[in-house]
């Protein structure tokens, strides 16, 4: 007997229906919002702060994504162009989430005039935390997986029947690699915990987060069957990886180089109490 999939659908009111890949990628930024506020608190921090940044954070992020994943899917959306908007079926690219965020935080600090490095420090335990959660989206809608697999091999990694079940897809199993990069973010997260109990430069915990994140994502895209592709041989997750980490480096170097990463993580973020060479 064939296992069935779980229900994509969590309630159905009427006509409306709602997703639970849509209840779990809100999950997963009402639990970065309310970790950087608890954060912002311990710094003095107001939580209007973090709240006037997520409403605009979110939904740039959103459509970022969604517009990078369908760039780079050009070939299909220009036939079914309705699809498009359907964001509630996946298609959501993390990179591209990520540049709306980032954009989002830089002119948002600047109009703040607080430093988007302090800032961004605050944010990479909540992102990092909420892209482990957002991963369960893609188990749910049955996505982001990687090669074929037997049974016997996902109960070697002793894993619950009801998930092997959902990884069981046209008659095949598959490596749950959606599960390999929320566990590997949920230890990113955990060092940037204790990381930041240490007072890091400031930058210097955003920048391990962007590191630490492409380390993990460039091995573990290699293992998936749905990459958006580059070319037949270059996957473009591996590849912005890669320049990511290359980036990352070498703004380590240079703000230390510099002295623009003089001030502490622990330092206040707004630019008017502190020493503009340390933004």
């Amino acid at each position: 007997m064939e296992p069935t999939p779980l229900s994509k659908i969590a309630l159905e009111i009427g006509p409306l229906s709602i997703r639970w890949y849509g209840i779990i990628l809100g999950t997963a930024a009402l639990v970065g919002l309310l970790l950087a506020i608890r954060e912002g608190r311990r710094r003095g921090i107001h939580p209007d702060l973090f709240l006037d940044l997520i409403l605009f954070a979110v939904p740039v992020a959103i459509i970022c994504a969604r517009a990078y994943y369908v760039i780079f899917e050009w070939g299909y959306y220009k036939e079914h162009p309705e699809e498009i908007v359907q964001v509630w079926r996946g298609g959501l690219a993390i990179h591209g989430a990520l540049i709306g965020s980032v954009l989002t935080g830089w002119l948002f600090a600047r109009y703040k005039k607080i430093s988007f490095w302090g800032l961004a420090d605050i944010a990479a335990p909540s992102i990092i935390m909420g892209q482990a959660i957002g991963r369960w989206g893609n188990f749910i809608n049955q996505e982001a997986h990687g090669g074929e697999v037997s049974r016997s091999f996902l109960e070697s990694l002793h894993l619950p029947d009801w998930l092997i079940n959902q990884m069981y897809i046209d008659g095949s199993y598959y490596h749950p690699t959606f599960l390999y990069e929320s566990l590997w973010n949920l230890l990113g997260f955990i060092i940037l915990l204790a990381m930041r109990r240490l007072n890091p430069r400031r930058g210097e915990l955003f920048i391990f987060y962007v590191i630490w994140y492409s380390i993990g994502r460039f091995f573990i895209e290699g293992m998936r069957t749905d990459s958006l592709m580059l070319t037949d041989s270059i996957r473009i997750a591996q590849l912005i990886g890669v320049v990511l980490v290359v980036l990352m480096l070498a703004i380590f170097f240079y703000r230390r180089k510099t002295g623009l990463a003089n001030a502490r993580y622990n330092d206040s973020i707004y630019l008017e109490q502190e020493d503009p060479k340390g933004e």
